[in-house]
């Protein structure tokens, strides 16, 4: 199949055809996937619904090439983590499909990003090479194709400046910033914001003690003056990000899906409303693995919305981490 093709899913029978089709061009060419499949004894044949279908631990990243072609790399991203900690790497041979993917995620949710100026909090990611989020931020930053929009480092009252400003003109503005950095700026100035969305990305990368997502958010609506925080959930080893509009309640664009499965048996799911571990199908992984066991817990809703409630305990602390319980 045309990988280009998720970008055409409309609903979720398309979709489940279209992932069953993505399961079996990875099993005969992602080695290491077929390995794990064919450890758990499981019969490509006898796979004919998402449930049924083996997902990799995300863990897999750390120690193996994900990759279901020959073709060289085109870029490697890496996650965050701290001094002697395993990071993930995710060998990308076709960067033109991550960027659609980002590119038509935004669209989706957002509308046109020439609509938008963008402002990027981001110190955590731009002080080190490889993030898969700089590379999307920046490529929506030149897609906004707004003068103003930028990344900013540790000059918080140029940002407080420039988020004003822009903010009294009427510009439609998101600031994009790690968790940390937002906390920082608003213990410095505080804003009555009424033209600008605020999305969090999620992680203290150590600076600050984890909050639960309640006490997180109850504190940026105070500090920037505005009724919801919205959120973005990605990660290095996907090419895909879910959105949320506020509440934490997450949603996926046509070619991304979630389950949740059982805590204490991996290959069982539990039902919407219980919390899981959370498995994400990305099918913009074409070229990797589109079907990857995450070491977040979560709870899924109708409509293929979910929650992010934490990680396992077992779980080593990295750099994408999300706020713990």
């Amino acid at each position: 199949m045309d990988p280009y093709d998720i970008f055409s899913i409309a609903n979720a029978k398309q979709f489940e055809k279209m992932a069953l089709k993505v399961f079996r061009h990875q099993y005969e060419n992602t080695i290491v996937y077929r390995e794990f499949c064919d450890l758990l004894g499981v019969d490509k044949t006898a796979v004919k619904s998402l449930e049924a279908i083996p997902f990799l631990p995300i863990q897999f990243f750390k120690s193996r090439t994900i990759v279901s072609n020959s073709q060289p790399p085109e870029i490697t991203f890496t996650s965050s983590g701290t001094t002697g900690m395993q990071t993930s790497k995710h060998v990308v041979t076709d960067l033109q499909l991550y960027i659609q993917s980002f590119r038509s995620a935004f669209a989706t949710f957002y509308g046109n990003i020439e609509d938008y100026a963008i402002l990027a909090l981001l110190p955590s990611y731009l002080e080190r090479e490889g993030s898969s989020l700089i590379y999307m931020v920046a490529d929506l930053i030149e897609g906004s194709q707004n003068e103003q929009s930028g990344f900013y480092l540790h000059n918080y009252d140029e940002l407080t400046q420039k988020l004003k400003a822009l903010d009294a003109s009427g510009q439609n503005t998101l600031l994009i910033g790690v968790t940390y950095a937002l906390l920082d700026l608003i213990e410095k100035e505080t804003f009555q914001l009424k033209n600008t969305i605020i999305m969090e990305t999620g992680g203290m990368k150590g600076r600050r003690k984890e909050m639960i997502r309640e006490e997180l958010h109850q504190l940026l609506c105070a500090g920037f003056g505005v009724p919801t925080i919205h959120s973005e959930y990605g990660m290095t080893e996907l090419l895909s990000q879910a959105y949320s509009f506020g509440e934490g309640i997450f949603e996926c664009p046509p070619w991304m899906h979630v389950l949740m499965r059982d805590p204490e048996d991996p290959l069982r799911y539990v039902a919407d409303g219980k919390n899981g571990g959370i498995n994400v199908i990305d099918l913009a992984n074409y070229n990797a693995c589109s079907f990857l066991a995450t070491q977040d817990l979560g709870k899924k809703h109708s409509n293929n919305a979910f929650e992010v409630l934490g990680r396992f305990d077992h779980s080593d602390i990295r750099g994408c981490n999300l706020m713990v319980i």
